[in-house]
């Protein structure tokens, strides 16, 4: 079953829409959707590596836009009904400290954040929520978010082979890995204080 869903993928990569359905994926993935573009992203590159840069290109221009409406979802429904919520527990004082702590750090935070699998949307909609710097949160997630898809598609097309020879030998291994590191990433920001 995994063989076949491979195949499908790598076949769907090479598909004149795949693009703008990446676009999508990359787009809601910064706001809303648990899942990372990584997996459109990198079977496409290994279908097409000559389109590289305009899939990673694609995906980082997606991505930022996807933060912003997530930030907007921080912003404008954190007045809505997070401010009544943390009224009603008692936690106003202490959002404002985090809404400082982020202030002062939200740009790192965000550029580091952004490199890695954590879900940025996590992120995104917490910048939104902090009232961080729209400008200083596009620029560092321009930054961070190219940084992540253009190296990833880099090393894709520079090792391709090899790498599209590892996953199909060991396709088994390499989705278990990555549900582990997906499931993984939401139990650490379940626990996380």
């Amino acid at each position: 079953m995994l063989r076949r869903l491979y195949d499908r993928t790598m076949a769907l990569a090479a598909h004149p829409r795949a693009l703008g359905w990446l676009g999508l994926v990359a787009f809601v993935e910064s706001s809303v959707f648990p899942v990372p573009p990584d997996v459109m992203l990198a079977p496409m590159v290994l279908a097409e590596r000559r389109r590289a840069w305009l899939i990673a290109g694609v995906c980082t221009v997606a991505s930022v836009l996807g933060g912003i409406a997530g930030y907007a979802i921080g912003y404008y429904l954190f007045e809505a009904i997070g401010q009544t919520v943390l009224d009603f527990y008692g936690y106003t004082d202490q959002f404002a400290r985090f809404r400082d702590a982020y202030n002062e750090n939200g740009v790192w935070i965000v550029a580091f954040f952004g490199l890695t699998p954590f879900p940025y949307k996590v992120i995104t909609i917490a910048s939104g929520v902090a009232g961080l710097d729209p400008l200083a949160f596009m620029i560092a997630s321009l930054a961070s978010r190219g940084l992540r898809f253009y190296l990833v598609a880099g090393l894709l097309w520079l090792f391709g082979p090899p790498i599209r020879d590892f996953i199909e030998r060991r396709l088994g291994l390499v989705v278990t890995v990555f549900f582990v590191a997906l499931v993984g990433g939401f139990a650490v920001l379940r626990y996380l204080p």
